[in-house]
């Protein structure tokens, strides 16, 4: 096990290297010069050059990509073309403020998603396995900007239940990320988003956990279950879904790494202030800091999750280690 986590960390290493090696020249090569952003009319030559040397547009690219990777060992990202701040510090408060959103949603899905999975099979033929099935292809299939629109539109516009945009109603003051997102006005602002992102999400464990189910239910340990007296349902949830259950956490934990990168759409539509929606600022501005900051954030986000992945299974099934000693 510790060879096996020692080389899967390696290839982590190696891929996150590679990443944000191909991060730091497209973002260069591939959009505007920022130069054009950051100097007004008007400058003489000199500020423009200075202006230039403060963000270290003066060097050559190769002497920018070998600092750049220097700071990155270091934690340090630079700083923001935009805020003219710290990059460090907003991609944390953005990434935060995402993972806020994403995680309660992934796991309600993750956790209601799987029950229904076990109600479909529970149901099979029936009516209602057809209905869940089909409502799960519907959410799934929806793009989730329109999803979200309608949400708004129904529960924020029409039926003026729930607010529209935003983490909490303007103006306030917190003074720590805690002090933000306890309160009651967070938890209005956070229902709807969080409610759109966990429909999209809940087919996928619901489905995985039919199929599943649909193997294990012929095996000689849920008939012994049947045999001793218990109940169908306690059959269901308490011996079949147990041993179903190692595909639906895998698979969690790499939807959580895409849905944290994924869900740009879902913070513009809502005006969330997360890390996605940070994303599409910072291209848009060409500020390469920020920018670099956010991929590589979400980049490193998927890799952990994938190696946790590895390493669920690789205890699970220790064939899966033994596989990658050879």
């Amino acid at each position: 096990m510790r060879s096996y986590l020692l080389s899967r960390i390696a290839q982590l290493f190696l891929t996150f290297l590679v990443i944000v090696t191909m991060l730091f020249f497209l973002f260069r090569l591939g959009l505007p010069d920022p130069t054009s952003a950051l100097i007004t009319e008007g400058l003489s030559q000199e500020d423009i050059q200075r202006t230039q040397e403060r963000f270290g547009l003066d060097l050559p690219l190769w002497q920018q990509y070998f600092v750049f990777l220097g700071n990155l060992f270091t934690g340090e990202f630079g700083t923001s073309f935009h805020y003219r701040a710290p990059v460090t510090a907003i991609a944390m408060d953005r990434l935060l403020n995402t993972l806020a959103m994403m995680l309660p949603a992934i796991l309600l899905a993750y956790t209601i998603g799987p029950l229904l999975g076990v109600m479909l099979t529970w149901k099979r033929g029936k009516g209602v396995e057809t209905a869940g099935i089909a409502g799960a292809l519907i959410l799934r299939s929806a793009p989730v900007f329109w999803t979200g629109m309608m949400a708004l539109f129904v529960f924020g516009i029409w039926l003026g239940w729930l607010p529209t945009s935003g983490m909490r109603t303007l103006p306030y003051e917190a003074s720590g990320f805690w002090d933000k997102i306890l309160t009651l006005d967070y938890l209005r602002h956070l229902l709807l988003p969080m409610m759109v992102v966990a429909a999209y999400y809940i087919a996928l464990p619901m489905l995985i956990m039919r199929n599943t189910l649909l193997e294990v239910i012929g095996d000689d340990f849920i008939e012994f279950a049947r045999a001793r007296g218990f109940s169908e349902g306690r059959v269901m949830y308490r011996h079949a879904a147990r041993n179903a259950l190692l595909p639906v956490v895998t698979q969690a934990a790499v939807t959580t790494g895409l849905a944290v990168s994924g869900q740009i759409v879902v913070e513009v539509v809502f005006s969330w202030p997360g890390l996605g929606r940070e994303m599409f600022r910072a291209v848009q501005t060409s500020d390469y800091p920020m920018a670099q900051a956010t991929f590589i954030f979400m980049a490193l986000l998927i890799l952990i999750l994938n190696l946790a992945v590895d390493l669920i299974y690789g205890r699970l099934d220790p064939r899966v280690t033994t596989k990658a000693g050879h």
